[in-house]
């Protein structure tokens, strides 16, 4: 009995996985989906995505890509807000971490990247 309830437990936690976060700085909602942070840094700034959403089917590259897209907008809008202008973002220069929960069927991303200032 206590064998089984292992078993049950174990299957539970490896059922769920979440991305690894890269920085420690607060997030604020951007849409139903997304998440963001902006750090300041002198020579630019940096950009924290979590993207998340329900897929029955999974499809990590396609979270991945949106997850890519959601970084790159903010970045750019952030620029714009603030009146400079970024240089072009290298996409393998993002940082990107994946995750799911089997059991919601709800798949994550959380990416990273520095931007400079042109």
């Amino acid at each position: 009995m206590k064998f089984t309830i292992l078993i049950i437990l174990s299957l539970l936690l490896l059922g769920c996985a979440t991305p690894v976060s890269h920085t420690n700085i607060a997030l604020s909602t951007y849409d139903k989906d997304t998440e963001y942070g902006i750090e300041k840094r002198d020579d630019g700034f940096g950009v924290t995505v979590y993207y998340s959403r329900y897929q029955f089917i999974p499809e990590s590259d396609a979270v991945a890509t949106a997850c890519k897209s959601q970084l790159t907008a903010i970045a750019w809008e952030h620029s714009d807000k603030i009146g400079k202008e970024i240089q072009p973002m290298n996409e393998q220069r993002i940082r990107i971490s994946m995750g799911r929960n089997g059991f919601s069927g709800i798949t994550s991303c959380q990416a990273d990247a520095v931007v400079k200032w042109k």
